[in-house]
C-alpha cells in the first residue's frame, strides 16, 4: 500500500516540534513579551546597527495595500539586522492568477525566515499563518494593525519613561488602528478610551472606554490620538458622509486643551489636514507624530527578533504565543 504524505510533510518535518509564533492582532502577546518587545526597542533605537538577528535571512513582505511608513520601515528594519527584505507586491505574485494562499504560505515558507502582509480582509493574514512554517506578521489588515499599535506603545514609553497607568483618547472611526490600540493598550496597562459617533464605533474590547463624546474621551489624556476618516478598506462613495458625521471629532487645538497640560498628539498617518487634524496640531510643539513615524522601525525590529529569533529578548517568553 503506497503511504499517502502529510499535508506537506516536509515542511511539517521543518518546523516541528517547535511551532512558528505569529503577530496578527497583538493578542498573542502576553504582558511580559510586550515588555520585553519595548525594552529592545529601547536598546535598539540608541543603537541602531548593535543587532545581526536576521544575518544571512530574508523576509518576505507582501503588499496587497498601499504603504510609506511600514514598507519604508520594516525595509530599513530587517537590513539593520542583517537580513534581505523581499517585497512583493500584488502584481509580482501567481496570487493575482489564482493560485492559493496556501500554496503561496507553502513557497515562501521554504525561502524565508518570516512572512509580513499588508492586505485588506484579515482572513487573508489568518489563512496565510494557518499554512506557513515560518512566522507571519500583520502589516496591516481592515481589522487590524498590531505593529503600529506596539509601536505606539515605543513612543509613549519613551516619552513619558512608564506605560502603566497612563490614559490614552483617541478620537475619530473606530477601525482597525483603534482596535489594535485596545487590544495592546490593554497588555500595557494604559487605560484606552475611544470616542467615535454612532455607526463608527468599536465592539466592546476589555479594558477599552467607549464613548461617542470626544471631550469626555479626552479629559485629563496623557495622549490624544487620530487617524484618517477614510480608511483604504472604506467605501470611497461613504466619504463625504464620512467627513460630515466625523467632523466633531476632529483633533484641534481646543480639543487638545482638554487632555493633561504635559498631553502629547499622535496619528498614525498619513494625514489629511483640516480634516482629523489640523495644521497647528501637526506641526506644533505638542505632538509626537514624527517621533512615532521613526519609532516603526525600532519597535518592529525587536518584533522580528521575538518572531525570529525569541530568545534574544530573555528566556521569559511564553510558549504558546503561537496559538
Amino acid at each position: 500500500m503506497q503511504k499517502v504524505p502529510r499535508e506537506d510533510a516536509h515542511l511539517s518535518e521543518r518546523t516541528l516540534p517547535s511551532l512558528p509564533r505569529h503577530l496578527l492582532t497583538g493578542a498573542e502577546l502576553s504582558s511580559g513579551d510586550l515588555e520585553r518587545v519595548l525594552d529592545r526597542a529601547l536598546e535598539l533605537k540608541a543603537a541602531p546597527d548593535s543587532s545581526d538577528a536576521l544575518a544571512g535571512r530574508t523576509v518576505a513582505l507582501m503588499f496587497q495595500r498601499p504603504s510609506t511608513r511600514t514598507r519604508v520601515s520594516f525595509e530599513a528594519g530587517v537590513f539593520e539586522l542583517g537580513g534581505h527584505p523581499m517585497v512583493l507586491r500584488t502584481e509580482d505574485l501567481q496570487l493575482t492568477r489564482g493560485e492559493s494562499i496556501r500554496d503561496t504560505a507553502y513557497v515562501l515558507s521554504r525561502h524565508a525566515a518570516a512572512i509580513g502582509i499588508r492586505t485588506g480582509p484579515h482572513e487573508v493574514a489568518t489563512e496565510l499563518a494557518g499554512h506557513a512554517g515560518v512566522p507571519v506578521f500583520n502589516m496591516l489588515t481592515a481589522e487590524h494593525h498590531p505593529c503600529e499599535a506596539v509601536a505606539d506603545m515605543f513612543t509613549l514609553r519613551e516619552h513619558f519613561g512608564r506605560l502603566d497607568g497612563l490614559t490614552l483618547a483617541y478620537v475619530g472611526d473606530g477601525n482597525n488602528v483603534a482596535r489594535s490600540l485596545a487590544i495592546v493598550g490593554a497588555l500595557a496597562g494604559v487605560e484606552v478610551r475611544i470616542a467615535s459617533p454612532a455607526g463608527y464605533q468599536l465592539e466592546p474590547i476589555p479594558g477599552a472606554v467607549l464613548t461617542a463624546d470626544p471631550r469626555a474621551a479626552v479629559d485629563g489624556a496623557d495622549a490624544v490620538y487620530t487617524d484618517v476618516w477614510v480608511s483604504m478598506s472604506d467605501d470611497p462613495e461613504s466619504a463625504a458622509e464620512r467627513r460630515r458625521v466625523l467632523a466633531p471629532y476632529r483633533l484641534d487645538d481646543a480639543l487638545l486643551d482638554l487632555a493633561s497640560p504635559e498631553a502629547i498628539a499622535l496619528h498614525c498617518l498619513p494625514a489629511h489636514l483640516g480634516e482629523e487634524i489640523t495644521a497647528e496640531v501637526l506641526y506644533g510643539s505638542r505632538q509626537r507624530i514624527w517621533d512615532q513615524a521613526e519609532n516603526r522601525r525600532h519597535a518592529q525590529k525587536a518584533l522580528l527578533e521575538y518572531l525570529c529569533v525569541p530568545e534574544s529578548l530573555g528566556s521569559g517568553l511564553t510558549e504558546d504565543a503561537s496559538t
